[in-house]
């Protein structure tokens, strides 16, 4: 056989190029597959659907190595849980309606994951979100108002509380959360600094999403210098949830 016979025989930018998209299709299907490890299979309303987890399955089970030394197995079977909803009609895919308090519930726009219950640690294994009594080495620009005992006040106008701390984050260097005593309760609760405004002129923190009194309902921290990670979903999706549940008419359509 004559050298370079193979090349005169076959096109080889042309199987280049089929190669490429089988890599191509292979990677997607891959990417695609490992994407269900987590909220997979689907859970469904009709008993006859089965198993929902469409194309491709599901992939089997890994076991993955925390930076903590845990490990954490994903995809994982889950117990099934019951929320307060209730279906407005008895057809496929009606809508629900909360049955108690949606933004204490988790349900809707004040759902939240179900994460560690351990706050987020930086490299040396040391919370980053804290309050700034405890990192005397971070402080407030003095061209930024500094929103310490300043009042809270609602979507009502009522005041809710009053700013006693600020949560730092040490990794981002930023405010994360303003700690709050609540109006009433003496509570102290956390309030997302992205769901807060700090007038300079008025002396006071605003909050759009919920009403004065409720915020001595926003969920607690089970200690007093520390946020797990799944507080700060409940926390945050409390206060998102009161877009929508704080006040009846927000529930309403808008026409």
């Amino acid at each position: 056989m004559e050298m370079g016979i193979v090349a005169q025989n076959f096109d080889i930018a042309q199987i280049t190029l089929y190669v490429f998209w089988a890599f191509f299709a292979g990677l997607i299907y891959y990417l695609h597959r490992e994407n269900k490890r987590e909220g997979y299979p689907l859970e469904t309303d009709r008993p006859q659907a089965g198993v929902v987890q469409g194309f491709p399955a599901v992939p089997a089970p890994k076991t993955y190595l925390l930076r903590d030394g845990t490990t954490v197995q994903a995809p994982k079977p889950e117990a099934p849980r019951s929320f307060a909803l209730v279906q407005v009609q008895n057809y496929p895919g009606a809508p629900f309606e909360p049955t108690g308090d949606p933004m204490q519930d988790g349900v809707g726009p004040a759902a939240y994951a179900l994460r560690a219950e351990h706050p987020e640690t930086s490299s040396d294994n040391l919370p980053t979100i804290v309050p700034m009594r405890l990192a005397p080495d971070h402080w407030v620009a003095e061209e930024d108002p500094d929103p310490r005992g300043m009042p809270v006040v609602g979507i009502d106008g009522a005041v809710g509380g009053t700013v006693s701390d600020i949560w730092i984050d040490r990794s981002e260097v930023m405010i994360r959360y303003l700690e709050v005593v609540a109006a009433g309760s003496g509570a102290r609760v956390l309030l997302p600094m992205t769901m807060a405004r700090v007038s300079a002129s008025q002396k006071r923190v605003t909050v759009d999403s919920i009403r004065g009194d409720q915020f001595a309902g926003v969920p607690k921290t089970a200690s007093p210098d520390q946020v797990t990670s799944r507080e700060e979903d409940r926390i945050t999706a409390y206060y998102a949830g009161g877009h929508l549940y704080s006040l009846p008419s927000r529930s309403e359509p808008v026409i």
